[in-house]
């Protein structure tokens, strides 16, 4: 996108694409005068990324890991009554949906109802944004007390927080339950194996009495 080759990769757990990008631009010194800003090249590096991605998308599947029990606790979790399932993730909307069906699991969300990292806003205020988006699909209302994000990052708590969700934290990805317990979450889980135990938690976290 700059005519540059990426000599320094940007802090990337718990963040967005748009985030990582202009990070990434900051941190390499590119040069963005001839593109006009930095904004106006974030659109072309996610049609760039999005190519990508479809074009090895059949990698996914082979290279990726399924974590265990994520199937079952999607299935278990969207037959609780009025659940409804999206994503809030840091890659775009067509990679989240590359990624999920790889592996089986785009069945379970409601992508158009999700938030991307392609769009340039923090998670918490995507949050926000996908409660509204539910509410207006489903012709219902979904208060802060009836949402919970589902992180595996301090940074996907602290914009739980930020977006009036409570936080179920699981420590499948970098960051150890006891960094994930000290960002503060309504609740940590070491994985997803324990379907009841994640049916019960969401059950709990969305109980106003």
């Amino acid at each position: 996108m700059t005519g540059r080759p990426l000599l320094k990769l940007p802090q990337m757990a718990g963040r967005s694409e748009s985030e990582i990008f202009f990070d990434a631009l900051a941190s390499n010194g590119a040069d963005v005068s001839a593109g006009g800003t930095a904004e106006a090249l974030l659109e072309p590096f996610s049609a760039a990324l999005a190519a990508a991605l479809e074009a090895r998308r059949d990698d996914l599947a082979v290279q990726g890991q399924l974590l265990p029990g994520a199937a079952e606790a999607l299935a278990a979790v969207g037959q609780l009554d009025g659940v409804v399932q999206t994503v809030l993730t840091g890659s775009s909307r067509l990679g989240a949906m590359l990624k999920l069906r790889a592996f089986g699991l785009d069945g379970f969300v409601d992508f158009d109802i999700g938030g991307y990292g392609s769009e340039v806003y923090p998670k918490g205020t995507l949050i926000r944004v996908a409660r509204e988006s539910a509410g207006l699909k489903h012709g219902t209302t979904f208060g802060e007390d009836a949402t919970v994000y589902v992180a595996d990052s301090p940074r996907d708590v602290d914009a739980a927080k930020i977006g009036g969700a409570a936080s179920l934290a699981i420590a499948s990805g970098r960051a150890s339950a006891a960094e994930l317990r000290d960002a503060g979450p309504d609740a940590v889980l070491p994985d997803l194996t324990d379907t009841a135990a994640v049916v019960a938690l969401i059950t709990r976290l969305t109980d106003p009495r």
